[in-house]
Parts: C-alpha cells; structure tokens; sequence
C-alpha cells in the first residue's frame, strides 16, 4: 500500500524519447530549409558588395570618357586618372572594367562581371554582363540591367 501511495506522489520529470525525437525531428526540417537559403543569401550579397565596391572605377571611367569628348578609348587603369586595377578588380581597358567575384558557387571557376561603358552626349550607363563560371546575370546574384 505504501508503495503505490508513493508511486501516485511521484510527478514526471523531463521529457519522454518521443517528445525529444519530435523536438529533434522539427529542428532537422527547419535547417533542412533555411541553410540553402542561407547560402543564397550570402552567395546573392557577396556579389552585389563586389560589384558596388567597382563603383571608384565606374566613377573614374566615367570622368575619364567625359574628359576625352565622350570617347572610352584610353580609359585605362592606372591613367587618366584610373586606379590600378587590385583586388576585385583585374582590369580596366578603354574603360570596359573587369571583376572577378571568386569562386562564389563552389563549382571550381570564378565567376567574372564585365562592366561595359556606353556614353551619350550627356552621361554614360553601363552594361553589365557575365563571363566565365555560373552566369551571375541569369542567376540573380547580380542585376545586370543597364545602369
């Protein structure tokens, strides 16, 4: 009698093997969705902070096209006001400027961003497109609509 007097004062503690494997079984769905999301974000924000890091040599370029009477010819890095091409930036030739993103997609290529200028009598936009690796453009890691 004593025994089951004591077994009925006795309350749960902790939680049963099924409420853990539940518990457990809900988080491995959760990372099963948000890690691929994950890494398109960062793979979508390292692009787009490399093609706005560019934004001095777009800018010197475009001084430079400007200067010589709407012509991109000679609108080199490291004159006419250009800066050297480091870093992310590997070229800049009669202003059309070159930046490789780096192997953003894991798939052993680098991904390149060509920057192409086109001037106008009054300004100059640029047209951005993909070379080498995954198509950044197609992809949606950079928006390569004319600027």
């Amino acid at each position: 009698m004593k025994n089951l007097q004591q077994m009925k004062k006795s309350t749960q503690k902790g939680f049963t093997l099924i409420e853990l494997m539940i518990v457990v079984a809900i988080i491995g769905i959760l990372a099963a969705v948000a890690i691929p999301q994950y890494r398109e974000y960062t793979r979508n924000a390292t692009a787009q902070s490399t093609i706005t890091e560019a934004g001095a040599y777009k800018l010197a370029v475009s001084l430079c096209i400007q200067t010589n009477g709407g012509v991109a010819a000679g609108c080199d890095a490291g004159g006419n006001r250009i800066p050297a091409a480091t870093g992310i930036v590997t070229g800049v030739t009669d202003g059309v400027i070159a930046i490789t993103l780096g192997d953003i997609d894991g798939d052993g290529t680098d991904e390149t961003v060509i920057n192409t200028p086109v001037p106008t009598d009054t300004l100059v936009t640029w047209t951005i497109t993909s070379a080498g690796g995954t198509d950044v453009c197609a992809s949606g890691w950079v928006d390569c609509t004319s600027i």
